[in-house]
């Protein structure tokens, strides 16, 4: 089964104006995107050729015309999937660790959705503890460990700052 290679999240009480809104955004990209069963509302799994130059096109279109974006919050390029038992997730993570360099900046960034197995706090505890570079920046990363959990699955992700959309930060 195809995986998902995209998350974004939108408003759920209004599926189907997300929908047309990030077939037109992605559209505009050159993206002509498929999208799978998510089962979670506000949601979108996508599968799309090249998620992270997408997300970087769409950081871009937003500082300019911010108003495009009225129904979607976040665009998240997926690396991997893995299941959400931390034994897992920490060992995709460790697998990151040599992608940061040792003067880059990086943070742990976690959602979590449908899982309540650990609270986030323990989570990002157990979970940044793989990764053993020493100068953590929660303001300005320039490495971003995205981890988004969706009851039994986990979306991992090692972005840049560019190659993740959080359209309300740009509006502001």
């Amino acid at each position: 089964m195809a995986k998902a290679n995209l998350l974004v999240t939108y408003d759920p009480t209004h599926p189907g104006k997300a929908k047309d809104e990030v077939k037109a955004l992605l559209g505009e990209t050159g993206e002509d995107p498929e999208f799978l069963q998510s089962g979670i509302e506000g949601v979108f799994l996508i599968r799309i050729e090249e998620p992270k130059k997408t997300v970087k096109k769409l950081v871009e279109i937003c500082s300019g015309e911010p108003d495009k974006f009225g129904y979607t919050f976040k665009w998240i390029p997926v690396d991997k999937w893995s299941s959400s038992d931390i034994g897992d997730m920490s060992a995709e993570i460790r697998n990151l660790e040599n992608k940061i360099d040792d003067n880059e900046k990086w943070k742990l960034d976690l959602t979590k959705r449908k899982y309540d197995k650990y609270s986030t706090t323990d989570l990002i505890m157990s979970l940044t503890e793989n990764i053993g570079k020493p100068n953590v920046d929660l303001k300005k990363p320039d490495k971003i460990v995205k981890v988004d959990i969706i009851g039994e699955q986990a979306a991992i992700s090692l972005l840049d700052a560019g190659e993740y959309l959080d359209v309300q930060k740009i509006k502001k």
